[in-house]
């Protein structure tokens, strides 16, 4: 991992492997209603894991400030894709999860501080790839959805930045370490097949 990575992270795109596969995009509108469902459970936990990083580093106030406002924005997304789907006719349930979060989880050390600076890092990759799908999708969907979606790369892209900001705070060294073995995880997550269409899912099987 070179040091300019690490000390000017570029912008969230440019951070991944690989790009969307095209198969995942050609999936993702014909089914809408899956994609926002898993939309709205993405936004959901990603304001339960600022939470539970709250909980549990509760002696780093940076983290705390900043973890605090991703969870309010989270959820305040969470709530506008539940309007989004009511307006649609789409009943929010419950879906199987995505076998994207768990892969790349499987990756974070045990230890402290390593552990603490694995799932940052995870949580930057996992706001870099949904800036990413935003981005590439908004244009081939209807212009609500994708008024909505380009709404949401300003925070997606700042969360990202948090992300890894936090973790560089922690040891930048680590993040120069550990970063590209989880890019090169996140990468194989999204090209291998998938039998399950989720919003980070890979390629449809």
């Amino acid at each position: 991992m070179s040091a300019s990575l690490v000390d000017q992270p570029p912008k969230a795109d440019r951070l991944l492997l690989c790009a969307t596969p095209e198969a995942w995009l050609n999936r993702a509108v014909n089914d809408l209603e899956i994609l926002l469902i898993d939309h709205a459970n993405c936004e959901k936990k990603a304001a339960s894991t600022a939470l539970s990083l709250m909980y549990r580093y509760v002696d780093y106030p940076e983290l705390l400030h900043k973890m605090s406002r991703l969870a309010r924005e989270e959820l305040r997304h969470f709530e506008q894709v539940l309007s989004l789907m009511q307006r649609r006719g789409i009943a929010y349930r419950q879906l199987s999860s995505a076998r994207y979060a768990s892969g790349l989880h499987q990756f974070i050390d045990k230890q402290e501080p390593l552990r603490l600076i694995d799932t940052l890092l995870v949580g930057a990759i996992i706001e870099a790839r949904s800036y990413e799908r935003f981005l590439v999708l908004a244009p081939r969907l209807d212009s609500e959805l994708q008024s909505f979606y380009e709404s949401l790369l300003k925070s997606e892209e700042r969360h990202y930045y948090d992300y890894i900001g936090l973790a560089k705070h922690l040891d930048e060294a680590a993040v120069r370490h550990r970063l590209q073995d989880l890019l090169v995880a996140e990468a194989e997550l999204i090209k291998r097949p998938d039998g399950e269409f989720r919003f980070h899912s890979g390629v449809p099987a």
